[in-house]
């Protein structure tokens, strides 16, 4: 039995529960006993699915973790005990064979008779590892179920331990997600370490030239390129700020207009084809900017006399700046509307128009969320990486004129990591100093506007 239809089946089971709880507590709550339920029929059916899917879950997570080491060891015995005296090196690459056996990646060359017999044990031992496992963790939801659901009474605080179960359930969660950063952080960290061995952190931060593929010098260090980040910083902001010069006005001035201004109707229509905006995927806003806004930028630059390249930093800007509206209005919308009405009234009853309670009222008490969906676009521009190699270019030009050709950080980084790479190299860890560079700045932003916010919410709670 596959993992797949087991969980399936676990569910299936936990869904059944629920409905033989719920059905005993309300059956429990209409006899005359003159008793009432301590909790609603509902928390005691979830008590009762609780019960039945968390250990069988469990059981299945932990053997999808245990079963492959457990397994290769009892498979490969018969192979070491003939061949003591296998080193890690010879035990890691028989491993992989036997792994490859069990898959099926044979190739043509010919097939060690004790491997081949290892191969078919594991596969015999998988077989009935799997029909052990479907059993055991259907006998323990089965089981779990079963004792739950005799443990119902109304004086069962079922609510108390359900709220209880999901508040662990989301402590978990976020410790889970607060790990995940952690570990993201430190394997960029740990890199950008060893990239600062090679290569000075003061070149990288001050260093106006990037170019990591060619040495410049040859008593430049690592012998493989410039490596000031300067250049792809001043790139980055650049068409940052070309974007949020469009999305934040046109996205500001549409939440406005759809939470004050425009009717139910109009509202019902114009919102959604706001947000199809956000569904589009990003290659084909590159097409657009590639095709149709890069060139139109070059004539119109050439008709004025002006020096344009057919790849700008203006181009992709422009069009970043469409691609990011939807995340400005939507979230600013829905933080307009989420203003008291009462906010509103007391304006016009002092005598303010509507714009004047606009500007005056509703923009600064929704002051902290407006900011935090201008904070999100803004993540959202400096991460964007197919529409700058699409309309931008490749090229780390130093330079504040949106007419030429620039690069960012994260399309460097993708630049770096294509293809096989050695690890060692100067060029390979730029990327991760690089990304290390970039959440720096990413964090920055977000104090920022942490402060922002809360100097603002102070005076509006």
């Amino acid at each position: 039995m596959s993992p797949t239809l087991l969980v399936a089946l676990v569910l299936a089971l936990s869904v059944l529960a629920y409905r033989l709880g719920q059905r005993r507590a309300h059956a429990l709550a209409v006899r005359p006993t003159g008793r009432r339920l301590h909790s609603r029929p509902g928390y005691h059916g979830l008590l009762a699915a609780l019960w039945c899917a968390v250990p069988a879950l469990c059981i299945i997570i932990g053997w999808q973790f245990a079963a492959g080491p457990v397994l290769t060891s009892l498979a490969l015995d018969t192979v070491t005990s003939q061949r003591p005296d296998l080193g890690p090196d010879q035990m890691n690459l028989l491993v992989t064979e036997l792994r490859n056996l069990v898959a099926g990646h044979t190739g043509s060359r010919e097939i060690d008779p004790l491997l081949q017999a290892a191969a078919d044990r594991y596969t015999a031992l998988a077989q009935v590892s799997r029909l052990a496992l479907a059993a055991l963790a259907l006998s323990v939801a089965a089981i779990a179920a079963f004792l739950v659901l005799g443990r119902i009474h109304p004086a069962l605080r079922a609510r108390n331990q359900v709220e209880r179960a999901i508040e662990i359930l989301l402590t978990l969660c976020s410790t889970f997600a607060v790990f995940i950063t952690i570990g993201i952080v430190a394997s960029v960290l740990f890199e950008s370490i060893r990239f600062f061995q090679k290569v000075p952190i003061t070149e990288f931060l001050f260093g106006l030239n990037w170019s990591p593929q060619m040495a410049i010098r040859a008593d430049q260090v690592g012998s493989s390129g410039s490596f000031g980040a300067v250049p792809v910083l001043t790139g980055t902001f650049l068409i940052s700020a070309i974007a949020m010069s469009v999305a934040v006005p046109f996205g500001l001035m549409s939440a406005i207009y759809l939470s004050e201004y425009a009717g139910s109707n109009t509202r019902a229509v114009v919102k959604p084809l706001l947000e199809i905006l956000a569904g589009v995927p990003t290659v084909v806003y590159g097409f657009f900017a590639a095709l149709v806004v890069a060139p139109l930028i070059r004539d119109l630059g050439l008709s004025l006399g002006l020096s344009v390249s057919s790849e700008s930093g203006l181009a992709a800007g422009l069009v970043m700046g469409v691609m990011i509206i939807p995340f400005v209005s939507s979230l600013s919308d829905d933080v307009i509307n989420a203003v008291p009405q009462s906010l509103r009234d007391g304006s016009y009853a002092l005598g303010a128009t509507r714009s004047e309670t606009i500007k005056l009222v509703v923009l600064p008490a929704a002051l902290p969320g407006i900011v935090g969906s201008i904070l999100l676009a803004v993540s959202r521009a400096i991460g964007e990486t197919m529409i700058v190699v699409m309309a931008a270019g490749l090229a780390a030009n130093l330079t504040l004129n949106p007419l030429q050709a620039v690069t960012t950080v994260t399309v460097q980084i993708v630049t770096l990591l294509v293809g096989d790479q050695e690890f060692d190299s100067p060029k390979t860890l730029a990327a991760f100093a690089l990304g290390m560079l970039l959440f720096l700045v990413t964090l920055a932003l977000n104090v920022i506007a942490l402060y922002v916010v809360r100097k603002y919410r102070e005076e509006y709670e």
